[in-house]
C-alpha cells in the first residue's frame, strides 16, 4: 500500500489494481527513516465492512497503538507518512478506512451519516482496546470526539478537526440545501488545476498536490448527509470524555477549518495546542517537506505523556 500514486482509482478511492500499487491484504516489511523495519498488516472488521491499514514495528513495544481517522472524501492513504514515521520508532499504527472510503466496502453514500461513521471508529477502538490514542484530522477529528463520549482512550489528537455545534456558528438553511446528497473533491475545491492548488496549499509540493486529487477519487463518494450534520453543527459531550492528555493541532494556511477555530477548541477542550502557521489542512498529515514537524510535536506528546 506504499505509494499508490501508480495505482488506478476508483469513485470512492479505491484501487482497482492496476499499477504498482499494493493490494489490502499485502505484508511486507520495510526500513523505517531511523533505520528500524517496519511492517505492514491489516485488520478486517468484517461485520462492518471496514478495512484497517496497520504499520508495525518489527519488534512489539510497550508503546500504546495509534488510530489514525481521516476526514471526508479520504482513507488510509492520508496517513501513509505518519504510518511510517511512528512505526520505524516503535508505534503500532492503525489507519482506519471509514465505510465506503478506500478498501472499506462501498455503501450508498446517502445512508451514512455522523452517526454511521462514529459507529465504525468505535468498532476500531473496540477492536485495539482501551489504551489506545486516538488522532484525527478534519471530519475525522470530530469523529474522534464523538466516540470518546462512549469509549475510554490513553490520550487523543485533533488536527484541524471540524468544532462541535458549541463551537461554531449554525449554518443557514440555503447553505444546507447547497450540499448534494453525495459530494467529491469539486465541492471542496479539488478538481481545478494542480498549480491554482499548489498556490493555494503552498506547503505542498505538485506532487503531493497531484496524489491528493488522485486518490480523493474521480467521482462523488462522501456522504452529503453527514457534511449537513457537520454544517448545522454535532454536539458534543466534553463532560463525557475521557480525562486524558490531549493536544490540538491547528494550521496557519487551512482553508477549512481556521487556526483560530482549532485554538478555540484546545481551549474549550482544556487541551495543550500547537500552531503550524506554515501548513495546510493537508500539509498537515501529508506535506512532503512538512509533514515531519507536526509529527515530531505529536511524539514530542506521547513521550512527555509516557504514550
Amino acid at each position: 500500500m506504499s505509494e499508490r500514486d501508480g495505482a488506478s482509482v476508483n469513485g470512492n478511492g479505491k484501487g482497482d489494481g492496476v499499477g504498482p500499487a499494493e493490494g489490502p491484504a499485502s505484508r511486507s516489511s520495510a526500513a523505517g527513516s531511523t533505520g528500524k523495519p517496519v511492517r505492514k498488516d491489516e485488520i478486517e472488521l468484517a461485520e462492518r465492512g471496514l478495512y484497517v491499514e496497520s504499520w508495525l514495528p518489527e519488534r512489539k513495544s510497550r508503546r500504546r497503538p495509534l488510530l489514525f481517522v481521516h476526514g471526508e472524501l479520504a482513507g488510509s492513504w492520508v496517513w501513509e507518512r505518519w504510518l511510517h514515521y511512528f512505526a520505524s520508532r516503535g508505534w503500532e499504527g492503525h489507519a482506519l478506512n471509514l465505510r465506503n472510503h478506500f478498501w472499506s466496502l462501498t455503501a450508498d453514500p446517502e445512508e451514512l451519516s455522523i452517526e454511521t461513521y462514529t459507529e465504525d471508529v468505535l468498532a476500531a477502538l473496540d477492536r485495539l482496546g482501551p489504551t489506545a490514542v486516538a488522532i484525527g484530522h478534519g471530519l475525522g477529528g470530530l469523529l474522534v470526539l464523538k466516540a470518546l463520549e462512549r469509549h475510554p482512550v490513553s490520550a487523543f489528537v485533533l488536527l484541524s478537526p471540524e468544532p462541535p455545534r458549541e463551537l461554531r456558528m449554525p449554518a443557514r438553511p440555503h447553505q444546507l440545501q447547497e450540499v448534494p446528497g453525495v459530494y467529491g473533491r469539486t465541492q471542496i475545491g479539488w478538481a481545478t488545476l494542480p498549480e491554482r492548488l499548489q498556490r493555494d496549499h503552498r506547503d505542498l509540493t505538485i506532487s503531493d498536490v497531484l496524489r491528493i486529487q488522485h486518490l480523493l477519487g474521480q467521482k462523488p463518494h462522501e456522504s452529503g448527509r453527514a457534511r449537513r450534520q457537520v454544517l448545522a453543527g454535532v454536539p458534543v459531550d466534553r463532560r463525557s470524555l475521557p480525562e486524558v492528555p490531549r493536544l490540538v493541532i491547528g494550521a496557519g494556511l487551512d482553508r477549512y477549518v481556521p487556526e483560530a477555530t482549532a485554538e478555540r477548541l484546545a481551549e474549550w477542550l482544556g487541551a495543550e495546542y500547537e500552531p503550524f502557521g506554515a501548513h495546510s489542512h493537508f500539509g498537515l498529515v501529508l506535506g512532503e517537506q512538512g509533514f515531519q514537524q507536526v509529527a515530531d510535536a505529536v511524539r514530542v506528546f506521547l513521550e512527555t505523556h509516557r504514550l
